[in-house]
C-alpha cells in the first residue's frame, strides 16, 4: 500500500483547483444573425415560406445573438443536399465534416489558452475541452459500416 501512496502523492494537487486560462476557437464561416434567416431559407430552398421566414426573423432578433459561426458553407450544402432536405438522412455527411474539424478547433483553443497561461506545456496537469457539436457519437453505425434495412 505504501508504494501506491508514493506514486499518487506527487500527482495530487497542492491547493484548490483553479482555471488558469481559457481559449476559444470558432469555425471560419461567420453569419451575422440579421442575415441568417435569409441564408437559411435560401440554402434550404424555402424562400417561398414567407410567414415562417418572418417568424424566424423575429426569433433571431429576440435572441440577442449577434453572430453565428458554422462549419457549414453554401458550397458544402450544395455538395450535400440531404442536409437541407426535410427528413432526408444527413447525419453521416455532417459527422464526416465534424470529425476532422472539431479537433482542429480544440487544438487552436488549447494553444490560445496555453499562450494566455504563459507556462510551459510540460506543466499542464489537466486540459478540458468542450464542444456542442457531438463530434462522434459512441455506438453510431455509419451506412458505410452496416447496411440499413
Amino acid at each position: 500500500m505504501e508504494s501506491l501512496r508514493n506514486i499518487r502523492e506527487p500527482q495530487q494537487a497542492q491547493g484548490p483547483a483553479a482555471i488558469l486560462a481559457i481559449g476559444t476557437a470558432n469555425p471560419a464561416n461567420c453569419y451575422y444573425q440579421q442575415d441568417y434567416p435569409d441564408f437559411l431559407f435560401r440554402v434550404t430552398n424555402s424562400d417561398h415560406k414567407i410567414e415562417l421566414k418572418e417568424k424566424f426573423k423575429r426569433i433571431c432578433e429576440k435572441s440577442k445573438t449577434k453572430k453565428r459561426y458554422l462549419h457549414l458553407s453554401e458550397e458544402f450544402l450544395k455538395a450535400n443536399p440531404n442536409i437541407c432536405s426535410y427528413k432526408a438522412p444527413s447525419l453521416d455527411p455532417r459527422q464526416d465534416m465534424l470529425i476532422p474539424e472539431v479537433p482542429k478547433l480544440g487544438k487552436e483553443a488549447s494553444l490560445k489558452a496555453i499562450e494566455e497561461w504563459g507556462q510551459p506545456i510540460s506543466n499542464i496537469t489537466h486540459l478540458i475541452f468542450c464542444t456542442a457539436s457531438c463530434v462522434d457519437m459512441p455506438g453510431r453505425l455509419s451506412t458505410r459500416q452496416a447496411p440499413r434495412p
